[in-house]
């Protein structure tokens, strides 16, 4: 079904759309995520890596990168005909972080991507959303080459709330992403759910 109609003899459906984040450090994968599931093209505001730039921009474990993101990319994924997600992806590199709070406003949850062999990469982005009480969720994006290690040491490794789901995933890969996202949509729903039963007991 096309977005915004409906049936013949029904009127359209207003969806709801729901906001979804997308961190992490530089180079993990955050682009090619919401390029993979995205049903339109996406916008990304992605610049050249420049001489200016290395001394702040640690390009180490990415060396073959070219360019980053600078604002946001933006995408959208329609899971059925009443509910919409808008994909927002963060910059990964610390002097764009200023851009956070402003992408964050209204979000309903988000998703932070990991790569094991930089794990230390995607901590500010755990903190960042540990410390606004926006729910997330971790995928690990599991790079050809890269050492497979179990989930549970992972979620040691980062020190995870045992209420936080980690995923393995593949960004390059639609079905993997839509889990993803799905289980985004799951653990805010319940992270709400838990929020109204201690308001009203």
């Amino acid at each position: 079904m096309i977005f915004g109609r409906s049936e013949r003899g029904k009127p359209p459906v207003e969806p709801v759309t729901l906001k979804i984040l997308v961190a992490g450090g530089f180079g993990v994968g955050k682009t090619t995520l919401v390029g993979a599931v995205s049903e339109i093209r996406p916008l990304r505001t992605e610049e050249l890596l420049t001489e200016a730039g290395r001394p702040v921009d640690d390009t180490s474990g990415v060396a073959s990168k070219s360019t980053t993101t600078v604002a946001m990319d933006f995408g959208r994924i329609t899971l059925r005909e009443d509910l919409v997600l808008y994909l927002f992806g963060t910059p990964g590199q610390e002097r764009f972080w200023f851009m956070w709070d402003e992408l964050s406003e209204g979000a309903l949850g988000a998703v932070v991507l990991a790569d094991t062999r930089r794990l230390e990469d995607c901590f500010a982005a755990v903190d960042y959303f540990e410390r606004r009480s926006i729910p997330f969720l971790v995928g690990v994006n599991c790079f050809e080459g890269a050492a497979r290690y179990p989930a549970e040491d992972i979620r040691r490794a980062l020190d995870l709330d045992d209420d936080v789901p980690l995923l393995l995933c593949d960004a390059r890969d639609r079905e993997s992403v839509k889990e993803i996202l799905i289980g985004v949509v799951r653990h805010a729903m319940d992270h709400a759910a838990e929020r109204r039963q201690t308001v009203t007991t």
